[in-house]
Parts: structure tokens; sequence; C-alpha cells
């Protein structure tokens, strides 16, 4: 049955006998799953979303699985709708002692978002977290750290949700709670500190660089792009791109390329994307030629700036020693991550502010609808 050639080359070649068998096993195996691909679809299938021009390579691909999969901190949101006040009706900072924020709330709208803020930060410990074990006459008291650091983070949402909104609600009103950072924890997950060397003896710029942290996403860029650029206002920039430029006072060097680099890489992985959701494929350094995303972060890098030097570092002198950085003993920081946690938005764009207008102004007087 099979030809003469392949009976003769067999008989002179037995141990390769499994040769063809394994080959055209293979190959059979490669058509099935094929095969099966075509039938079922490709189970690491791709969308993309389209940033700038066709035919650019300009698109933020995902698979449709993860697309597919909220994240799992939604389901902790739940609906609370505030209460709307009557006329007349006696205001918190009237019942209760020491309501230095949130005293123009009604007594039940007061409730309501100290039960929620509960919910959002101490689920475990309850009002004891900030306000202690003692009964309720004692909940006016200033004892505890994390009453007071609690009552500025009030204050720095406020601020967020009132002043930066070109960042926060850019495509449509989503805000910001204690929810977003939080998760249902004391201290947000995504929290950074100073690390850059302390040891003389492995001072400079090799030291900074090749150091494999969580700040550099364990790669071997520069460790003290956050710290530079998120908290000293350094100038973000590259090195000119022609060779052999004199260099000005103040353009950026080589170093200053590569710590601006380890800070893109760390907002491509905080929210989820690549370059090109806010650079040009074709020109990275035009900002003429740049993605509308490209201003929404350019916000957030400045409230960024402002939360980090205004609300969180002057709280250092608040927060215990085992709350404070393990090297230089600093304040706990706030970073692209600290809120997007891989998303591009956080919380994948749910509204979380809709049913808080208490903590969407700093005048102490919430818009109810």
């Amino acid at each position: 049955m099979l030809p003469k050639w392949f009976d003769d080359w067999n008989r002179k070649n037995p141990k390769d006998i499994y040769g063809p068998g394994i080959l055209v096993g293979a190959i059979g195996g490669a058509i099935f799953v094929a095969a099966f691909l075509v039938s079922w679809g490709q189970p690491f299938a791709t969308e993309s979303m389209q940033t700038g021009p066709r035919g650019t390579g300009m698109s933020v691909p995902e698979f449709k699985a993860d697309l597919a999969t909220p994240d799992p901190s939604i389901e902790a949101i739940l609906a609370n709708d505030p209460i709307i006040p009557e006329a007349g009706e006696e205001l918190a900072g009237n019942i209760y002692k020491n309501v230095q924020v949130l005293g123009g709330l009604t007594d039940a709208n007061f409730n309501r978002l100290m039960a929620a803020m509960t919910e959002w930060v101490a689920p475990d410990q309850g009002c004891a977290y900030c306000h202690g074990d003692g009964d309720l006459e004692t909940y006016g008291e200033d004892n505890l750290y994390t009453k007071i650091v609690a009552r500025r983070m009030i204050q720095m949402t406020q601020n967020i949700n009132e002043n930066w909104d070109g960042h926060v609600n850019a495509n449509k009103q989503v805000g910001v709670t204690c929810m977003t950072c939080h998760r249902g924890q004391n201290v947000p997950s995504n929290i950074w500190f100073k690390i850059t060397p302390v040891n003389e003896s492995v001072a400079g710029w090799s030291a900074n660089q090749n150091r494999a942290t969580s700040i550099s996403q364990s790669t071997s860029l520069p460790s003290d792009a956050l710290e530079k650029y998120l908290l000293e206002y350094e100038r973000i920039g590259v090195h000119d791109l022609e060779s052999r430029v004199k260099n000005q006072p103040g353009d950026p060097l080589i170093q200053q390329t590569e710590r601006t680099y380890s800070l893109m890489n760390y907002f491509s992985n905080s929210l989820g994307v690549n370059c090109v959701l806010c650079h040009n494929s074709r020109a990275f350094y035009d900002p003429g030629q740049v993605t509308p995303q490209w201003g929404t972060a350019s916000l957030g890098i400045a409230m960024v700036q402002e939360l980090n030097n205004d609300y969180l570092v002057p709280l250092q002198d608040q927060y215990p020693e085992h709350r404070l950085g393990p090297i230089y003993g600093d304040a706990p920081k706030a970073a692209c991550k600290t809120c997007h946690q891989g998303y591009q938005q956080p919380l994948q764009g749910t509204n979380v502010i809709g049913d808080w207008p208490e903590l969407a102004t700093t005048s102490g007087t919430p818009v109810y609808e």
C-alpha cells in the first residue's frame, strides 16, 4: 500500500521510524487547534482604543476578558442616597463638639457620611479607629492621630472634587471619595516613601539607577522619579534629540531623561495603558502632537504635587513611627497608582461622588438633589 521508496527508506533507517509519526501528529494537532480557534473564537481576543490617527499604531489594546471583568472593589460601592435637608434642621456643628470640617451638615447627613467613612477606611475597627473606645461624650476629643489625619483627608478630598475637575471628571462625572484610595483598608495599598540611597559609599547616579524597586517598576531605571517629579517639582523632560548639543543651564541631562522614562513607565503600569494614550507615536517629543489625554495627565501631575506638598507631607508629625517611611521616616505620599490601581480610570470610571455632595465642596454647604 505504501510507495516502494518509503519501504526502502524505512528498512534503511529503522531508528527514525517515529520521526514521521511525530511530524504528522504535530501538524495534525496544529490544524485541530487552528480549527478550534476559528470555530469557537480567539480566547485572548483584544479590543483596541484608538488614541490617534489611523495607521500610526496609536491604540491601546486590552484583552476582552479583562474588559469584561470589573474591578472587584466596585462591589463595595453601595448606593446611599443623601437625605434632603428640611428647613430649620439643626446642624452637626451645633450638636456635636469640635466639628471643624463638616459642621454645616444636618445631623442625618453627618452621621451618614461618618458611617460610610468607617466602611471605606476602617470596616474592622469601626468608629473606634478615629474616636477611640470611649463613649459618645469623648468623640469630640482629638486624642488619636487617625482622627486628625482623617479631618485633613476630608479637606483634601473636597479640594480634589472642587478644584481638579479637569482631571478627575475629564470624561464624565466620577469624583473621588475615601473609597477611591483606601478600598476598605486603613492605609491605601499604593502609597510611597523616599528610598534614595543613604549609604555614602554607594552614593551617586549608578546606585540610584541600578536598583530594582517597586517604584522603578522592578527595572534598573532610577528609583527617585516620584520623589523628584511628584514632590520636588523637578522639570519633566528628556535631553536634546540632536547629538553633540551644548547643554544650557537647566537643560535635562541623560540622567533626567532616564528618570523621566522611569516616571512614564510608572504611569503606564498605574493606568494599565501604553505610551500612546498620551503621546503621538511619530513624535513623542512634540507637545503640539499629543493626544487630549496628555492634558488630563498633566493636570493629574500638578494635582498630585499639590496633594503631597499641601496635605500629605505636612502630616508627618502626626503619624506614629510605624506609619512613616522605613528609611527617612517620611510621611506616606500619593501617586497615580494610589487611585488608579491599574485601570485607566479609578474604579473603572464608576461615579463615586454622586451620593456624597458633602465631599464635593469646600464651602461646607453641599448642594443636594
